[in-house]
């Protein structure tokens, strides 16, 4: 099939059906109440963790301007998908365009690359830290920082391009129903009505290599940290650079356990209830989880937070006698 035959028998199907949660009225309810309280306070720590860097000149530094732009990230991440899966619970229609589908898959799914890639920059940025501490500061300029922070972006975006272009190629005749909260890889696949395996093996391609090039990395990076750290004689700087590392691999963990099992295999059958659920966890439970970590295991974080929220800090009198 050519390419402007492909376009032409998607063009026959002009929207999909987002089947969602389909359950009593009173369980959808339920979950729009408890999902619009996640994302809500989602939305609000994420933007709480940008405010704290940006009016704290003490977190100008590269770790924080990357946990910045990563927050920001997170908000992107989860309005990529979350919002039009409210309004279908409460919907009768529970519809959502062609384009718009296209659209919600091309931007969800680069989110989540650009996730891999500053996950993998904050890596980076503690190895330097903690293996490299003298060279630290000459490698880690606020040049390099913001070099980083472009490719992160830009690269989630380009790294998906390939995919969603092929994508919008695949023909659709019918049936229109997706058997998902949102427009996901697999779902599409087995809409499709002629066989796309060469497209089937690049959305599987690309999915592997960002997954697995960008999870080794982080964990090579930890794993010469972690050996770092445990050379330091035990005290408080250990007990520092411990925790920040902890809770950076806490996030790496709860990202990457859940993405590892959907988009491996995008075009594995499994059950449509087990990948709702999973789905669910990567694209709401991680950004919701992800400021409690990052603020509850950082003194400088909480210190930061306490002013943006108006909170009193407690500080400890310093005894000036000799």
């Amino acid at each position: 099939m050519s390419i402007s035959e492909a376009n032409n028998v998607s063009g026959s199907v002009s929207e999909f059906i987002l089947l969602g949660f389909p359950c009593r009225r009173e369980i959808q309810i339920l979950l729009f109440v408890i999902f619009s309280l996640i994302y809500l306070l989602t939305l609000l720590g994420n933007t709480s963790i940008i405010c704290a860097v940006w009016s704290s000149r003490k977190l100008h530094t590269p770790m924080y301007i990357l946990l910045a732009n990563f927050s920001f990230l997170e908000i992107c991440y989860v309005s990529s998908d979350v919002p039009k899966m409210l309004a279908n619970i409460i919907s009768q229609t529970r519809s959502i365009s062609y384009a718009g589908c296209l659209l919600q898959f091309y931007f969800f799914f680069s989110m989540c690359a650009a996730e891999g890639y500053f996950l993998s920059a904050m890596s980076f940025d503690r190895f330097l830290a903690i293996c490299r501490p003298l060279h630290y500061p000459t490698i880690m300029t606020h040049h390099l920082c913001a070099r980083l922070v472009v490719f992160c972006w830009a690269g989630g975006f380009l790294s998906i391009l390939i995919p969603a272009v092929l994508m919008s190629w695949v023909p659709f005749c019918g049936p229109n129903i997706i058997d998902h909260f949102f427009c996901d890889l697999g779902p599409l696949l087995a809409l499709s009505c002629a066989p796309v395996p060469k497209t089937t093996l690049t959305c599987a391609t690309v999915s592997s290599l960002i997954i697995f090039i960008t999870f080794l990395y982080i964990l090579g990076s930890y794993t010469l940290v972690l050996r770092a750290v445990l050379r330091v004689p035990a005290g408080s700087g250990r007990n520092k650079a411990f925790s920040t590392c902890a809770s950076h691999f806490l996030v790496v963990s709860l990202f990457y356990g859940s993405v590892m099992v959907m988009y491996v295999s995008p075009g594995s059958r499994s059950h449509p209830g087990t990948q709702k659920f999973v789905t669910l966890f990567y694209c709401m439970a991680t950004p919701f989880f992800n400021p409690l970590i990052y603020s509850l295991r950082n003194k400088d974080m909480k210190d930061a937070l306490k002013k943006v929220l108006g909170a009193p800090s407690k500080e400890i009198p310093k005894n000036t006698e000799k």
